[in-house]
């Protein structure tokens, strides 16, 4: 049991699930336009390192933040890693600014903009997102390791008004939320805290959030869906399209 409260960093997680590969479509070129890449709490921008290779190769230029998520609150990683990313797009010569975010920089990017704008936004993609909150952080905020580990983020991310997410409205951007609903063997074990379908971290149903533009559920897990060819692909597809590439017409 002294295990858990490493869930919310995935260190000890398993290997990613496979899938065939989205068919790429026929691309045109990208001018303009930059990708704001934000990862989850107890991870740094390497973990988006794949995801960030992909979207170079489409075209667009990048900026992975690192921010020091274990060590402040929600609110100050979102007022210093996203005009830092800004700040790198602009540098680039972008003139929209898109996003892709993992786990809790989901909800730095909705508090961020909740607050301010941002000038050319264009579209966003969060990865398992929190966006109700989890309950895996309801079962252990409070205690003496996930508190030290998870810091005052990690409080944040209960389901309840204390939470942040409670205190943030529909989203009011171009948003597509991929989730997952498999889960590694570690995260398997607070599964069954979460009801419903789950990737061992997030509910599909709590990755939700009002004012969102699509949403697809995938059979990967929380910590390894960044590596997923799928997921990957999809990003890419909404952030060109606006919209995933969804089996059947309508979902």
């Amino acid at each position: 049991m002294a295990l858990l409260p490493l869930l919310w960093l995935g260190a000890l997680a398993g290997m990613p699930a496979t899938a065939a590969t989205v068919p790429e479509p026929e691309l045109a070129p990208v001018e303009g336009q930059c990708v704001v890449l934000l990862h989850g709490l107890g991870r740094t921008h390497r973990s988006m390192g794949r995801i960030e290779s992909a979207l170079r190769a489409a075209g667009y230029a990048t900026a992975s933040i690192d921010y020091p998520s274990q060590s402040q609150t929600i609110e100050a990683s979102a007022r210093a890693a996203i005009p830092e990313g800004v700040r790198e797009c602009r540098a680039a010569g972008a003139h929209t600014v898109h996003f892709v975010t993992h786990s809790m920089g989901g909800l730095l990017l909705r508090y961020y903009l909740s607050e301010r704008e941002v000038e050319g936004l264009g579209r966003a993609v969060m990865l398992a997102p929190p966006n109700q909150g989890s309950e895996v952080a309801d079962a252990l905020v409070g205690t003496a390791f996930y508190d030290r580990v998870n810091g005052p983020a990690g409080a944040q991310l209960v389901t309840g008004p204390q939470g942040i997410a409670a205190r943030l409205g529909p989203v009011a951007f171009p948003l597509g939320i991929i989730t997952g609903n498999e889960q590694t063997a570690i995260d398997s074990v607070m599964a069954t805290r979460i009801p419903g379908e789950n990737d061992g971290k997030v509910s599909v149903e709590r990755a939700r959030v009002e004012g969102m533009s699509d949403f697809m559920v995938l059979p990967v897990n929380h910590t390894f869906m960044v590596l997923n060819d799928v997921v990957i692909g999809q990003t890419l597809q909404f952030l060109r399209y606006g919209a995933f590439l969804h089996e059947e017409p309508g979902l």
